[in-house]
This record gives C-alpha cells, sequence and structure tokens, in this order.
C-alpha cells in the first residue's frame, strides 16, 4: 500500500507493538541495503526551512528516536503518494533516525533539526528508490521527491549510553544474559501487555544470537552501540 512508501520493508516497523523500545533494536537490527539508482555523490538532498521555532534545542543526530509527520509528492507532477496522517489513526510515525528505517534522502533531510521545525525538501532519486522505482508506492523509476515534514519530539534512542546503563546494571560495560532477562521482565511487567510465557526466552535467545558477535555470552558496549552515535 501506498502507506509504507518513505519507509523501508525492514523488522523494525513493528515498534511499539510488544518489543521493548530501548531492546528493539536489538532484536531486530538494521533494514537490509536499499537499492539506489544514479550516482548518489553528484546529487545532494535540498532543504527548504518552512518554519524554525525561537526554542531549537534538542537538534536531532543519528541515533536519535524522532517523532513526525510527513507528506510525499512527486516533484514531476506535485501529486500526492505518501500521507501519515492517514496511517495509524493519524498518529505521527515513530523511527530511529540515520540507520536506515527510512530512504535514504529522509535520513539525510531530518539531521540538525529541532521539535517543531517544518522543512520542505526535495530527493534525487539517488537517494530515494533509484532507477527501480517503487510500483507498489505508485513511484515511476528515477522519480525526484519532495517531502513536507513536521518535526514533534527529538528523544534519545535506542542505542544512546543512558539505554545502555539502564541495563547494565553492574557497571561493568557489558550486558549479561541475566541483566537482559531482568530488563525484559521490568519492560514487560510495565507496558501490561499478554504474551505466550515462551516470548520471554525467544527474545533473549535472539537478541544474544544477532548481538553477541564474539560469543562470550556477553553483549560489549561495542556490540551494543551499532548506532555510533555516543561514545560508550
Amino acid at each position: 500500500a501506498a502507506g509504507t512508501v518513505p519507509r523501508r520493508r525492514s523488522p523494525a516497523r513493528v515498534m511499539g507493538r510488544g518489543l521493548p523500545l530501548l531492546l528493539l533494536p536489538l532484536a531486530l537490527l538494521a533494514a537490509p541495503a536499499w537499492a539506489e539508482g544514479g550516482t548518489a555523490a553528484a546529487e545532494e538532498v535540498q532543504i527548504e526551512v518552512l518554519h524554525l521555532p525561537e526554542a531549537c534545542s534538542p537538534k536531532s543526530k543519528k541515533g536519535d528516536l524522532l517523532n513526525a509527520h510527513y507528506d510525499g509528492f512527486l516533484a514531476s507532477d506535485g501529486s500526492k503518494f505518501y500521507c501519515s496522517r492517514t496511517q495509524n489513526e493519524g498518529h505521527p510515525k515513530w523511527f530511529v533516525l540515520g540507520v536506515g528505517q527510512v530512504i535514504k534522502g529522509l535520513d539525510i533531510a531530518m539531521m540538525n533539526m529541532c521539535p517543531g521545525e517544518k522543512r520542505k525538501v526535495t530527493i534525487p532519486p539517488s537517494l530515494a528508490y533509484g532507477q527501480q522505482g517503487y510500483a507498489q508506492g505508485k513511484i515511476p523509476p528515477n522519480a525526484t521527491l519532495i517531502f513536507e515534514i513536521e518535526l514533534y519530539a527529538v528523544n534519545k534512542g535506542p542505542r544512546s549510553v543512558e539505554a545502555f546503563n539502564q541495563i547494565d546494571k553492574d557497571g561493568d560495560k557489558k550486558l549479561s544474559e541475566l541483566e537482559i532477562s531482568q530488563y525484559l521482565k521490568e519492560e514487560f511487567a510495565r507496558d501490561g501487555k499478554k504474551r505466550h510465557p515462551s516470548a520471554h526466552d525467544e527474545i533473549l535467545t535472539d537478541i544474544f544470537k544477532k548481538n553477541d558477535h564474539d560469543g562470550d555470552g556477553f553483549i560489549s558496549a561495542k556490540e551494543y552501540n551499532v548506532y555510533q552515535h555516543d561514545e560508550l
């Protein structure tokens, strides 16, 4: 459906559907690379600031969790192919900036943006859907896209220092199965959603399978901080 156009086909779209927000990227890592047509180096995202609030803090950076509404248009004829306000009962979209949960052009366009700011951005094909286009979203090949964006919130992302330290109870700069297990229990209790008894163990196993790269039974600060927006 056209409603999915600005977002990649990524497991990260399940954010908020039962997996704790801070641990979601541990279990569900970045989306596969998006095929780009043309030469990205020769093309840039054009940004026009429509509204800038007097208080502009904090400014968005890679790894932050953003909440925004955006409409998408084809530059060729001005037709609208996407409107976030018609999706998910009109709620603004949540996504982590700069990690591939949206097309590359939007990741670039929403850097250094502050809460309350509005932008109109023009994204070349090489930073959108390239030579292939996206037929399901009614985006033709080599299409230049225009987005009107309103940013509501800039929060620390799931891979921030604060998130790591919250899980790392003993402060040894690595996450044990016990620490993550306890954190899962706390998050499950906090959101109050009903889950199958096996859900806890399945998520815990998946987290270590996908993140404990050296197989030592711990998730190190380096293994955790894949977004690299803070130094742990």
